[in-house]
């Protein structure tokens, strides 16, 4: 595969495991890929922006403002033009209801509104907001509108409980990016 062509959105959202997703840009990065980054105000909380552009070598956006976008378009709009897929890791149990109910109150969430190619969801979270009804009825919506969920792994969290809720292995997520990427090269 020739991941010096492919483009690849990662959006982060707030949570402890918001620093493992700087490996998964650095991998794709390493590989070729530009790797554009979208942070929620609760991710820049976790991990600083500036980490996420220096392992991609691209500015991250974080605001929904941003007066630059792509094609002389909007960031969140433009951004999807020539991506391949959207990764969001971590997803919190905030985000996936705002992305299963349509909010549109920051960069990530615009960005997968008005994205309609490939996404890859990889929650994080507690193990009891992970089982609550409410978070598995969104991961349901998701699941219906096409959306990738790479399932939480179990094991200790950040809270001290143990249970499923940690990110997903990023050998899991890296395949099934790598998978839904060669999918498109073929197409």
């Amino acid at each position: 595969m020739n991941w010096e062509s492919r483009k690849i959105i990662l959006g982060v959202t707030g949570g402890v495991a918001a620093y493992k997703a700087v490996d998964l840009a650095s991998r794709w990065t390493q590989r070729g890929a530009a790797v554009r980054v979208r942070m929620t105000p609760a991710a820049c909380r976790f991990i600083q922006p500036l980490t996420f552009e220096s392992v991609t070598r691209s500015e991250v956006i974080s605001e929904i403002w941003h007066p630059v976008g792509t094609h002389d378009r909007p960031e969140h709009i433009g951004a999807g033009d020539d991506a391949d897929v959207f990764v969001i890791a971590p997803a919190s149990a905030d985000h996936i209801a705002r992305l299963a109910h349509g909010f549109g109150d920051d960069v990530v969430c615009l960005t997968a509104l008005a994205w309609d190619g490939p996404t890859v969801l990889c929650p994080a979270m507690n193990d009891r907001m992970w089982q609550n009804p409410a978070v598995q009825t969104n991961i349901r919506i998701l699941q219906e509108r096409g959306f990738h969920i790479v399932g939480p792994g179990m094991g200790h969290l950040a809270c001290g409980s143990t249970g499923p809720g940690r990110l997903a292995d990023l050998d899991e997520i890296d395949e099934i990016v790598s998978g839904l990427i060669a999918a498109r090269e073929l197409s």
